[in-house]
């Protein structure tokens, strides 16, 4: 599944080459120059990363932050024109993961966005679920000693989830990701195949421990219960 990554810009020229070296990187990316309608995409998109200007119409970068945290532990790296030390510490502060002078290398800043990638969104290697054991390296779940029967479908879905710990992830991502759906088509394939999972790993899937519902907005899981 490719990485999605939001470049947030307001100078065109710069956030198209950007956008080119990031999907030529790999990468599914969108851009957008507006600080306000940067809060939609960003609700919409679902990115992995967020490419932060902030000098923007509307709200600025360093009000975008928090504001783009709400959602979730996106990771972040600045960019601005400026090279005051204050306004590199504040970016930090907030919560930015990484900080870039303009004008920069772009082979530089592509080194940075694997480097922030890997540091915020580790591979999981096996999920326990109470007495389920799910191991993604071999693709291949356990109830206590016995072997459980979870389809590739499922595992890729549970992988998912537990890579976005403490985020609620869309029914829309979630078809667009695991299903790779371009669109969101009215269907309940999500809401069916989480049903089907919970009567799989769940002690009780009518009061689910490990994967719940955040009504109106999709799943998240708590390994923990």
């Amino acid at each position: 599944m490719k990485k999605r990554i939001l470049v947030v810009e307001d100078d065109e020229a710069l956030g198209w080459m950007l956008c080119d070296n990031l999907t030529f990187e790999g990468f599914e990316v969108q851009h957008v120059g507006d600080g306000n309608l940067a809060l939609t995409v960003a609700r919409e998109f679902a990115p992995d990363l967020v490419v932060l200007d902030v000098m923007l119409p509307g709200r600025d970068g360093f009000d975008l932050v928090g504001l783009l945290r709400q959602s979730g532990p996106v990771p972040i790296i600045m960019l601005t024109a400026r090279g005051q030390k204050a306004d590199k510490l504040k970016g930090l502060k907030l919560g930015a993961d990484d900080y870039v002078t303009k004008p920069f290398d772009i082979e530089e800043l592509m080194a940075r966005v694997h480097n922030v990638l890997r540091r915020s969104s580790p591979e999981v290697q096996q999920l326990i679920l109470g007495r389920v054991t799910i191991d993604f390296q071999s693709m291949t779940a356990r109830h206590g000693r016995g072997e459980l029967h979870v389809t590739n479908r499922e595992l890729v879905l549970l992988r998912y989830l537990a890579e976005r710990p403490g985020r609620v992830v869309s029914r829309h991502e979630l078809l667009r990701e695991v299903w790779g759906y371009p669109d969101m088509p009215t269907t309940r394939l999500v809401d069916n195949a989480i049903a089907r999972l919970r009567k799989k790993i769940e002690p009780d899937p009518g009061n689910p421990r490990f994967v719940h519902t955040v009504r109106g907005d999709g799943y998240t899981i708590t390994p923990e219960g």
